[in-house]
């Protein structure tokens, strides 16, 4: 039983790793309140799948963009700066929808500007978080790094949103968006403990070049690629999250919608608090590939259901194989990629993990307006089985990744062996 409790190594040995996971414990919670009003708020103005779809195509640009910039940004200046200054621009958006929805008639355009808003800061800031991790956390402690803040997510989304739909149902949406604002102050005073993380002292500008120059590497590396392929088509194809409010009236639950929002953050739970097996794993190209194919089965089923209890249990299925899969790309990531090209390829992780969701809202909304609620889901679900399976046999590479063996793993962990206390 011992082996299988999360590994808490990474909390141990570095004072940062702890600053940081507690700041993203904050920031994962209020941030869901926003996650879970802004929809719904647009379901309530709207009465339209398609309008709630259109959200993601909104910060689609937004993210690209900015996550390719926000990588160079973060391999040439400091990220902790990086990381506090978009905390309070989140707060500042935050009163924009508060101030919005207490008008007499809430506008809608203001929603889908504060949407793409808060996709460009997301693109600014993750990969100055993500290629943080590399530099305070040992290099064999990666995947235990990975799998406690996987479950500090999970413990701010589990309960989020489901607080969020309370929140929302019973004092509005303008509640929802104080207690964000609120949140975001709270997360820039945390940041402000954090030691400094500048860039090297002969790190060039952010500059097209040195995001093409990321871009290069990635793509001479078969085994990133198939990460990066693999997240992608599961989040395109199986994200059904935006048309929630729609598959709950359906299913004649609209009291269910926040436990749909939480379901797929309990199923991680439950495995991150039983992550301890992870530590030891060395395949984990393998993780990877059985995470996304369970993912995608389970959403498929979620579809097919007409029974609430039932597809939320397959919603906690699919957030199980979610987690897993994330595990084994994180890993890979900060296991095989160099310190000086970390926040570029960060960036690029990004756009793989980031875009796919927003596709998928769209995808999803689209063919929820065509075919149906229940059709968009458990249709998408049957198309990620398939794609996995498609792309392991083009990248052959993925599942072969051995992280004894792995040249640019070992590069790395000399690498690190050899750098400065």
């Amino acid at each position: 039983m011992k082996r299988l409790l999360p590994d808490l190594a990474p909390w141990r040995s570095s004072r940062d790793f702890r600053r940081l996971w507690a700041q993203g414990l904050v920031a994962v919670f209020v941030g869901y309140m926003a996650l879970v009003a802004l929809p719904l708020q647009i379901k309530d103005l709207t009465d339209s799948p398609l309008a709630v779809g259109v959200m993601g195509a909104v910060e689609l640009v937004p993210l690209v963009v900015f996550g390719l910039y926000g990588g160079a940004l973060a391999d040439a200046v400091d990220r902790r700066k990086v990381i506090m200054a978009t905390e309070a621009a989140f707060g500042l958006l935050a009163l924009v929808l508060l101030l919005n929805a207490l008008l007499p008639e809430p506008l809608l355009w203001p929603l889908y500007v504060v949407a793409a808003g808060v996709s460009a800061l997301a693109g600014l800031q993750r990969p100055a978080i993500d290629s943080l991790l590399a530099r305070i956390v040992p290099h064999e402690q990666q995947t235990a790094a990975s799998a406690l803040n996987a479950l500090r997510w999970q413990l701010g989304s589990v309960a989020g949103p489901a607080l969020a739909g309370l929140v929302v149902a019973y004092a509005g949406h303008a509640a929802a968006y104080a207690v964000t604002a609120a949140g975001c102050v709270v997360t820039v005073l945390m940041c402000r403990g954090l030691s400094p993380a500048p860039a090297a002292h002969d790190a060039d500008k952010p500059s097209l070049r040195g995001i093409a120059q990321g871009a290069r590497y990635a793509w001479s590396r078969p085994v990133l690629l198939g990460t990066y392929a693999i997240d992608l088509a599961a989040m395109f194809f199986a994200f059904p999250n935006t048309i929630f409010p729609f598959l709950a009236d359906e299913l004649d639950a609209p009291w269910a919608l926040g436990l749909m929002y939480a379901a797929g953050s309990v199923g991680s739970l439950v495995l991150g608090l039983t992550s301890g097996w992870t530590s030891r794993v060395r395949r984990h190209g393998l993780l990877v590939v059985a995470g996304a194919t369970l993912w995608g089965a389970a959403i498929a089923a979620a579809g097919w259901f007409g029974n609430v209890w039932l597809v939320l249990l397959c919603l906690g299925v699919a957030g199980a194989g979610d987690m897993l899969s994330g595990l084994g790309r994180s890993t890979i990531w900060n296991q095989t990629i160099p310190e000086e090209l970390r926040g570029r390829l960060a960036g690029i992780e990004l756009i793989s993990y980031g875009v796919g969701p927003q596709l998928g809202q769209v995808r999803a909304g689209t063919l929820a307006g065509w075919t149906g609620t229940r059709a968009a889901v458990w249709s998408g679900g049957l198309a990620c089985v398939a794609s996995v399976g498609l792309l392991c046999l083009a990248l052959p590479k993925l599942l072969a990744y051995d992280a004894g063996t792995d040249e640019d793993a070992l590069a790395r962990k000399a690498q690190r062996a050899a750098a400065p206390a």
